[in-house]
Parts: structure tokens; sequence; C-alpha cells
């Protein structure tokens, strides 16, 4: 596969006097993680990883040195000091402030006595892991304006570690590497076309000296694909794109002649097509196979997106190239024609497992669909398939044509469907986690329905969310705030056997909001969720043994590490992402933190701070209905990923039912002049005039004055994270 041309900024090398400074402070906390520099038999320097030492990761148990510990992401810690007998003396070690208010999603990297992490904004931090001391920082400030772009929130999954340098992918479509001593950049390339609405959220890999990543923003109209760059000089290696760009081509590569043929010559080419690698990759040196997860369609409607049919590849599908060249060896679709935003970008886990008495390489994935997929890793051959929570799209996966049986009542393209699980999916980006101990897979699964409605006007608007549906509808539908809890996601932790197909396990939570999954040789499971508590659960049983109460919530997947023979468990709080920002409520003020726990710990918890009542302060409402209702469909297009459902913000982003009266007075020179851009607040001035933003107004006054219905004043009173079960979820 050819490589295309890179971007490449002049960011240069820089070493002043912080190198001398940051290599000192390094110095005294080199060679304090339990067995790592010299399990790997090399020396203990500043980020001093490499493909062997990775392998040999379970030499130094203490490491936590890739972004799922080891090649497989199997998230498995063979640490066993905290255990079922002692797990209840935990206690926090240390905490660290973050700095921001937005969401938390990074897995930390621990290498060598120092902790590697982000936060929103894709800012970097490095401290010392026993301490929680801040040795560097680096901000790549990207423009706040960019928030505009993150489908969901500004969020980042974390950074690699390798060859001495730190990796990340920012908002704003770069990749840069940064010096591991001192924070400093060696180099920076734009990976996208910055004219797009490409965002990065997704955690890098180094794979054989290439930094492998991908981007997202499917939903605003752009085009997948993931890239290869030299580790050292950042030169664009090759570019796997998931779509074709036309029919005919020409085709950047050879695989995309195959893809072409899977979408109808009048499908909707100017959408991009979606397909971007935003999260999930895998790597097995034995077979030297990169596995990458694709993501959903630019535009959700088949019908308007493919008229003609097809599978459409590369969408919803798991790739298995060639790191050396992206040449693509094998592939499986989990949801051809993807229609309902059924990523494949979720966490995929690669294990050796017996099935019918006979040893198999399988890599498992549990994606939006609410299928669990076991593949044979080698030839991308399904083994098995199986639901894992309440799926109505599909009646189970053949597993001669390795295809779903589709139900028709669950196509939307010409009316309205309900169908589980919705857009946000029976599993999402939270990583889950595999024991080898007990064979079991641990799912941050979810349960959800949601009224998929098609838009017979829709036109396809560059830049902004492309799905095809009729969100105004959707909308009004969920106005109601009884009907809002209908499609509401109960949160839980899924124990799966992978061999035989069924839950042995699970954990029901009230919170819509899920963390990612740890397991450790102490057979405990660790998570935190969306209502503020962070606990540990028997691997084997599912019993809860030990909370924390955090008091603001958790996504991010918990890590472990060890220093001087001490077990940590480190995690990061703070809301936002998609569910943080849609599928939530929260009255504190989202101070982001990270959490290091350890046994016997005697840090006190960082306080919360609540934020003070609210109170409504809008001008009288004087318009028809007409036009709140233009306002609704408008609002809906384009301010409702930020501002909620209904206009009621979970607490991330301002709920503009009770903005200030200024705002109100000032608020074309908001929307339309950009005059809150440095606060993350863009112009629309590209695509709305000042009689759009009139009725926006209109329909969040309209909001601002709605009476609080019974069913509403009820969830206040039992709080934010009210959900029903998905059995009630009936059309």
């Amino acid at each position: 596969m050819s490589a295309s041309s890179s971007h490449r900024s002049g960011l240069s090398r820089h070493t002043a006097g912080l190198v001398l400074q940051h290599l000192c402070a390094l110095a005294a906390v080199g060679g304090l993680l339990l067995g790592a520099a010299s399990a790997a038999g090399q020396e203990a320097s500043a980020g001093g990883v490499d493909a062997a030492r990775i392998r040999a990761a379970d030499r130094e148990p203490g490491a936590w040195l890739a972004h799922g510990r080891t090649y497989d992401e199997q998230r498995f810690s063979p640490l066993a000091r905290i255990r079922r007998g002692n797990v209840a003396h935990l206690a926090l070690a240390w905490s660290y402030m973050t700095g921001t208010r937005r969401g938390l999603e990074a897995t930390p990297l621990v290498v060598d006595g120092v902790l590697y992490a982000t936060g929103s904004w894709s800012v970097v931090y490095a401290l010392d892991a026993a301490s929680g001391r801040e040795l560097w920082r680096f901000d790549p400030a990207v423009p706040r304006w960019k928030g505009r772009h993150a489908c969901c929130d500004v969020v980042n999954r974390g950074v690699a570690v390798f060859g001495g340098r730190v990796y990340v992918g920012t908002i704003g479509g770069r990749l840069i590497a940064l010096d591991a001593a001192t924070g400093e950049p060696v180099w920076s390339v734009m990976t996208v076309d910055p004219r797009q609405p490409y965002t990065i959220t997704g955690a890098p890999r180094v794979i054989k000296g290439r930094v492998i990543i991908g981007n997202g923003g499917a939903d605003l109209g752009v085009r997948g694909y993931f890239s290869a760059y030299d580790a050292e000089s950042g030169q664009l290696l090759w570019r796997f794109y998931t779509v074709p760009r036309s029919r005919e081509g020409p085709h950047e590569h050879p695989e995309l002649e195959l893809a072409a043929r899977t979408w109808s010559p009048d499908s909707l080419w100017e959408s991009g097509l979606g397909g971007t690698v935003w999260d999930s990759f895998a790597y097995d040196p034995e077979l030297d196979l990169l596995y990458a997860g694709v993501g959903n369609a630019a535009v959700y409607d088949r019908e308007r997106r493919s008229p003609g049919g097809g599978d459409n590849l590369f969408l919803s599908s798991i790739l298995a190239v060639r790191p050396d060249s992206g040449q693509l060896v094998w592939h499986y679709q989990t949801t051809p024609g993807e229609s309902w935003d059924y990523t494949a970008t979720q966490h995929m886990i690669l294990a050796d497992i017996e099935i019918a008495g006979r040893p198999r390489k399988v890599l498992m994935q549990a994606p939006k669909n609410g299928f669990f997929y076991v593949l044979d890793r080698a030839t991308g051959e399904l083994i098995s398939a199986e639901h894992f929570v309440e799926v109505s799209w599909a009646s189970r996966v053949d597993l001669t044509t390795g295809r779903p049986v589709e139900r028709p009542e669950a196509l939307w393209s010409r009316k309205r469907a309900m169908v589980t699980p919705g857009p946000m999916g029976a599993h999402n980006w939270h990583p889950m986690s595999y024991s080898p101990r007990t064979g079991l897979v641990y799912i941050p699964s979810l349960s959800s329905a949601y009224p998929y409605t098609p838009d017979p006007g829709f036109e396809f608007l560059p830049g902004s969310w492309n799905t095809a549906e009729d969100l105004g509808e959707v909308q009004a539908s969920m106005e109601n705030y009884a009907a809002a809890l209908r499609f509401c996601a109960p949160s839980h932790i899924t124990a799966w056997d992978p061999v035989r197909q069924r839950q042995v396990w699970r954990v029901e939570h009230t919170s819509s909001v899920p963390g990612g999954l740890l397991t450790t040789a102490g057979d405990l499971v660790f998570q935190g969720t969306g209502s503020g508590a962070f606990s540990a659960y028997d691997a084997r049983t599912g019993e809860r043994l030990w909370t924390s109460e955090v008091g603001i919530g958790i996504m991010a997947p918990p890590i472990s590490y060890a220093i001087d023979g001490e077990q940590y468990v480190a995690v990061l709080a703070g809301m936002g992402g998609s569910h943080g920002a849609h599928y939530a409520q929260f009255d504190y003020v989202n101070e982001g933190r990270l959490l290091v726990y350890k046994l016997g710990g005697r840090a006190q918890m960082p306080k919360i701070e609540k934020r003070p009542p609210q109170r409504v302060e809008v001008p009288p409402l004087r318009a028809s209905a007409e036009q709140v209702s233009r306002g609704r469909q408008l609002y809906a297009r384009h301010c409702l990923f930020c501002h909620g459902m209904g206009v009621r913000s979970s607490g991330l982003h301002p709920d503009l039912r009770f903005a200030a009266r200024p705002v109100h007075d000032d608020w074309n020179n908001i929307v339309l002049g950009g005059v809150r851009m440095s606060g993350g607040m863009p112009s629309f001035a590209d695509r709305l005039n000042a009689e759009d933003t009139e009725a926006i107004h209109t329909y969040v006054i309209s909001r601002a004055l709605h009476e609080p219905d019974l069913f509403e004043r009820l969830a206040s009173w039992l709080g934010s994270h009210a959900c029903v079960p998905a059995s009630w979820m009936a059309d």
C-alpha cells in the first residue's frame, strides 16, 4: 500500500535548562517501580519502553506499559497483594487535580516509577507514581472552538510511551511526540485535513516502531482511516482508508476495490461515508497482525446513504492488517449495512482459550450492537456470537454465513422504529477486561432503547450532525421527562463466559454512566460509575467487596501498578463524554482528578463543590408555535449535543434554561459573533443566520418556562440517575 503525504509541523526539540531539571527529578524516582527496568534487562530511563519489553510485560507486573497493559489488551494485572481478604483496607494514597472540568477517559501508563496520563483538551501530565508529584505538564493549546467538532466531548483516552517518548493525539487532529523526561515536543504532524470536522480522542499504539492512530468525526461527515507514522521522525508510512471515496476510484489501495463493490453508485459520497477508527486497536506479535475496529456510517439511514443497498464495507468491521504495510489480511463485519450507529470500535481482547476441546487463538469483542463475538484471530473465522443484553434489531447471528438475521421492524428508513440497543450501544468505548484465572470477560454493559425516526427533508450539511434522523421529532418525544426515562440506559457489569457464550453474573447499577474495568490476580474486578462510586467486586461471584464514595462521576478504566512492593490502583474521575454529556445530570462542579489507592492509604478525598441553585431569568416569550417548532428543529441539529435533549443539560455544559439575563440580551453576539469562543462556545455564523438563532432562542425560552411534570419532579427528588429497566421500554 502506498503511503500518502503527511502534514508536518515545524516544532523542534527544546533542550533548555528544563531538560536537566526534569532529568534530575526523574533520577530520583527511576528504579522505584517493582521489577520494571531490571526485568526487561535494560537501564531505567524516562520512557524506556520497546517492543520486547511490552511482550515481556508479565516479567514486570508492577508496570503498566501499554494502553491495555499488554498488546492483547486484556487489562488484567498480575498483581495480587490486594485481594478479597484485605480489599476492605484499601484507601486513598494520593490524588492529583487535573485542572479541567470536562470528561476524563484516559488509561494512565506507569513506566519506571512515572505515571503518564491525559486530561480534557489533550493535556498530558507526568507524575511521580508513588507520591503524585507533578514532573511535567504539556498543553497542546487546542483552539477551544474545536470542541464544536467533538461529537462526544473534548476527551482523550491516553498516551503511548516508547523509545523515550510520549505520543499523544489531540482533539485538533495532531499527533505529537514528547520527550518523556521533559514533556517538550520532539515532533508534531497534522494527521487530518484541518478544514474538515475530524478529531482525535483515542490513544495511539506503537507497533514495530510505527505509531498507529485513527480519528473521529463520522457523525459530522468525514471519511474514515487510520495511519502509521514513524516513531522516530513522524513520517507517514501508510494509511488505510476504511471506505471508498467513489464507486469507480481511483482507489488509494487495493482493498478499496472490494469495498467499493458493496456501495451503490449513487451513494452519498459527499458525506465522506464515515467509518472512522476512533478507539480500539490490538496486536498479536506472533501472527504479526494489527487489529482495528471501524466505526459507524456518516449518515445512519442506509437508504439515503447507499440507496441501492449493499453491505457498505468496511463500516462496523474488524480489520486485521500487517503493521509493516497496512495490507489487509482479513475482515469481519459485525453489522452489514450499518443503520443504528452500531460501531465496532469497541475494545477488542486477544486470548488463547480452549473451545470444543482444542486451543484457539481468539479475538473477542462486544460491540454496540449487543452481540458478543468470538473470532479466530488468525483467519477471521466466526466461532460464536450471542447477545449479551436485550437486542431487538436482529434475532441471531447465523454461524454459517457470519451475518446477523435482521428483524424487519427495526428498519427505520421509512417509519419510526423503537430499537434496542439505542445509539449509546450495548457496550460503548469503556474498556472491558478479561481474567485468565476465571476465564471470564467483564463487560461494562448497557440496556437502552431509542426511537429512530427518519427525516423526510434531510439534506447533508458538512460539519453538522448528519444522521438523517428527525432529531427535532425525537427531541419532542423526550421533552416529557416520563418519556425520556424510557430511553435512558441503565448500566451493569456483565461477567461473560466466552466459551459457553452465556452470562455468569451481572451487577446492576442505577447510573446510566458506566466506567471501564480492571481485573487482577487477586480475583478482583474494579469499576467506577457515574454515580460517583468506585468499587471492587469478587471476580467469581460479582459480590461487592469494597466501595469508595468519590462524589464525582467516573467513566475511565482503572489500572494497577506497584512500587517498592506496594500495590496501587489508580483511576481518573470526571464526567463528560457522550454518556456524561447526554445521559446523566449532576449538580457538582466537575473538577477532574486522578485518585490513587493503596492498602492503608491515609490521604483525604478531595472535596466536592456543589453548584449554586439556578433560577430562570428569561425574557418574555413572544413567538408563535410555528417559530418555537422551527427553533426545536434547529436546536436539535446544532445545539443538542452540547446543551442537552430538551435544553436539559447534564451539568457538563451550561444549562440554557437557567442562562443569566445578559446571555439572552447578547444572544446573537454569542451564537453568531463568537464572543465566548475562548471559553469553548464557537460561532455558528457559517451555519445559522439571525432568523435561525432567534427561532432557537424562542425554543430555549419555551423550555425554561416549561412547568415540570410529576415524573420530572419525582426524578429530581430521587436523584440525577433515575432509569428504568429495559423491559419497560416498549413502544
